[in-house]
Order: structure tokens, then sequence, then C-alpha cells
């Protein structure tokens, strides 16, 4: 009998479900579907959809599609209400820890137009979820040998006047971690 083979992804994509009552939607989810509607993510992309906002299981089930998928990158997404561009996170931290992320953040805002690196992912689940991913990245990659990598990106609302440059800048990155 032959052995099933793993559904290989190329990147794991992580976006959250909306969180508080006046959200009708979570924009790092918008920003993936209208990417997929539009066919621009890269082959072999996986979407978690609608992450729970929870410490406890946001984190369970995306390590669990992790170890499923192997996939080659991680990318976690959170709305960021009050930030005006997409922020790609250098670090998570938790219980006095911090975890870096091994991918050149520089390389990948080449050319976009409405994206920055940040070093604060927030003191909400979004950091959590980042952390523990890392984490456990760190530990997969050690242990069973892969070569996982990882990053947390926070989306802007989107609005008629910058959704075009987001889903711009968001799909030139993802084209290069692919």
């Amino acid at each position: 009998m032959p052995v099933a083979s793993i559904p290989v992804a190329s990147i794991l994509l992580t976006p959250f479900q909306p969180w508080k009552a006046h959200q009708i939607s979570n924009s790092s989810d918008d920003l993936v579907a209208q990417l997929q509607f539009e066919g621009r993510l890269p082959p072999n992309s996986v979407w978690l959809r609608h992450v729970p906002v929870s410490f406890d299981l946001a984190p369970v089930q995306v390590i669990e599609k992790m170890r499923y998928h192997r996939p080659k990158v991680v990318v976690c997404c959170g709305m960021a209400e009050k930030r005006p561009y997409l922020s790609l996170e250098q670090q998570a931290s938790w219980q006095q820890q911090t975890l870096t992320t091994d991918l050149d953040l520089s390389r990948l805002l080449e050319g976009t137009l409405l994206s920055k690196i940040s070093y604060d992912a927030g003191q909400y689940v979004c950091n959590r979820l980042y952390y523990a991913v890392l984490e456990a990245t760190q530990q997969y990659n050690c242990l069973q040998n892969w070569a996982t990598q990882v990053i947390f990106v926070h989306v802007p609302v989107l609005s008629s006047a910058n959704q075009r440059l987001v889903m711009d800048d968001f799909s030139k990155i993802l084209m290069r971690l692919a």
C-alpha cells in the first residue's frame, strides 16, 4: 500500500477572525481573500482562515497546520487598526523572552510603498501567536530537520485609498518568500 505524501505548502497564511463587535471582518483575512480572488497568492499556498483570537487556541491551530503542511514559510497575519501601513514584525516577546525572525525584512520590503519593519508586535494575541510559532519552528527545524521560516505581518484597516498599495506590497512580499 503506498504511503500518503505530506501536502507540502510553499506558504501557510494565517489571518485572524474579527475580534471586536464593531468589526464586520478582519483586514488581514480580507487582504488574503482578495489576493486569492485575483490569483495573486504563490502556488501551493495554504490559507488557514479565521484563526481564533485566543491566546491558547490560535497557537494550537496554527502549529498543527504547520506540522501537517511543513511550509517553507509561515506568514501569520493580524489587523492593526491604528497603523496606516503594512508592518513586518521583527520580533515577538513572551514572559521576558524575545524571539526574532531569521528573514531579512529589509530585502522583503524592497520596492514596497506602504510597508515598514516594526519591532513591536503588541501585547495581545498577535504577539503571543508569533512567539509560539517562532518557538515551535526553532524546535522543529532543529529536531526534525525542517527549514521553515516565520514572519508576522500586521495589516492596516483597508480603505479605498490604501487597499491597492497594501495588496501590491503584500503580494511582492509573498512572492519573495515563495
